[in-house]
């Protein structure tokens, strides 16, 4: 059998799902295969005492220690990889993986990081302003209708995932940056690169979202992001530093 430590840094994140049901299903999903835990945010309606039905005895445990949040940036936080599920293709939903690929990366990374899989609402999926904060995506690919509920999908993910945990794993990458230390970073980057005009003022986060699929095809470690972000500062401590001398009359001396 795979190791249970191999799924344990691997948790199944739900974003405004509507129906308890679908919430205590995807938590049986989560025993079944030995993931991390369950993340809900921003439910439509948590009624307990349905999704505890759903999720039988034995995932009771899921659902008690579940986290609710109410937003998905406060849930995201402590994750250093997220992979967003996404029904749709095209536009921002180019690159997009089979489940079975991206269970065979996420095994080894999960090993010294925290992963979450995050699913959207039944009726809509995940909007573009969630898709912006995932690493990765995948599609699970149908013969024809390509809505699945939200609960199947799921299962779908976390067998993937668990199945993965059978082949043999090379060594683990370094621990990545997680989702609150890259936000300070893009918080950061966008700062100067508005007071630079190299982005537009009036919509920043359009011209950021080229530069955020950019760091995350990489995607980057912690001790990378502490560089990037000291050399912003660097940055930005000298661009104040040349506008104050050259309102002086000292113009930078270039050479």
């Amino acid at each position: 059998m795979p190791e249970p430590t191999r799924c344990a840094n691997i948790f199944v994140v739900l974003y405004g799902p509507r129906y308890p049901e679908n919430i205590g299903a995807a938590a049986r999903a989560v025993c079944n295969m030995g993931m991390g835990g369950l993340v809900v945010v921003a439910p439509e309606n948590f009624d307990e005492n349905r999704v505890l039905k759903m999720a039988t005895h034995a995932a009771a445990g899921v659902v008690e220690t579940a986290a609710i949040c109410e937003t998905l940036d406060q849930a995201l936080g402590e994750f250093g990889y997220v992979v967003g599920t996404t029904a749709r293709l095209g536009g921002q939903r180019r690159n997009v993986c089979t489940p079975r690929d991206i269970a065979q990366r996420l095994v080894p990374i999960a090993r010294e990081n925290r992963v979450a899989v995050l699913f959207g609402p039944e009726d809509k999926g995940l909007p573009n302003d969630a898709v912006r904060y995932c690493h990765s995506l995948v599609n699970i690919p149908t013969a024809g209708f390509s809505s699945l509920n939200l609960a199947q999908a799921v299962m779908i993910l976390c067998y993937e995932i668990f199945s993965a945990g059978w082949v043999p794993q090379s060594a683990p990458p370094p621990r990545l940056a997680t989702h609150r230390e890259l936000e300070a970073m893009y918080d950061q980057l966008k700062g100067i690169l508005v007071r630079i005009d190299f982005i537009q003022r009036e919509n920043p986060d359009y011209w950021m979202n080229n530069l955020r699929r950019f760091f995350s095809r990489l995607p980057l470690r912690a001790k990378e992001v502490r560089i990037l972000r000291g050399i912003f500062r660097q940055i930005d401590w000298y661009a104040k530093k040349c506008f104050l001398d050259g309102k002086q009359g000292n113009p930078p001396d270039w050479d």
